[in-house]
């Protein structure tokens, strides 16, 4: 079957034989969790945020680009998410029980990742900035999916701006080889 024909049958209401099963209570249920816990606002927030920071690393032609600082972004957000709501909708508890493991796991993982991208090649040490820029991605993500998606927005806004406005600046110093 292609993808239209799938597409066609979603649309025209051909799945009308799954209502009332428990695959489509499941799906109900999983639903109205992500709509009333903004989840899916929280996932776009976090695509744009890293995006942002992203797009300045793809134009300093850096290896960690707009894809990899989105994923990274989507990624923290999403097992903060999936931290707190194992907590809420799975244990039955409040999500303050102890958020903050997953997160702590996140800074790890991405400390290993940006460590990754740091070489050294003679007397030169190249990658600090993609690594920091890595680092604090995974940050904002973990801020946006705690749920506050304007400070994250703003956090990325500001390092974009820095990011480019330091760029340029260090154009204007010689390096010493």
């Amino acid at each position: 079957m292609e993808i239209f024909e799938l597409v066609s049958i979603f649309t025209n209401g051909g799945l009308e034989f799954l209502r009332g099963t428990a695959f489509w209570q499941a799906i109900a249920a999983e639903w109205s969790i992500l709509v009333e816990s903004r989840a899916m606002l929280l996932m776009g927030v976090s695509a744009i945020c890293g995006g942002m920071v992203g797009l300045e690393r793809e134009h300093a032609e850096k290896p960690a680009g707009l894809r990899t600082n989105m994923m990274i972004c989507l990624g923290s957000t999403l097992f903060t998410l999936a931290s707190i709501y194992s907590w809420q909708h799975l244990a039955g508890a409040s999500p303050t029980v102890d958020p903050g493991r997953i997160a702590a796991q996140i800074v790890t993982g991405v400390g290993f990742i940006g460590a990754g991208v740091i070489m050294k090649t003679g007397l030169h040490i190249v990658g600090i900035t993609t690594a920091s820029t890595i680092w604090l991605v995974a940050a904002i993500g973990m801020i946006v999916g705690l749920g506050f998606p304007f400070f994250g927005f703003l956090v990325s806004l500001a390092a974009t701006i820095l990011l480019f406005i330091l760029g340029g600046i260090e154009l204007h110093f010689p390096r010493k080889d």
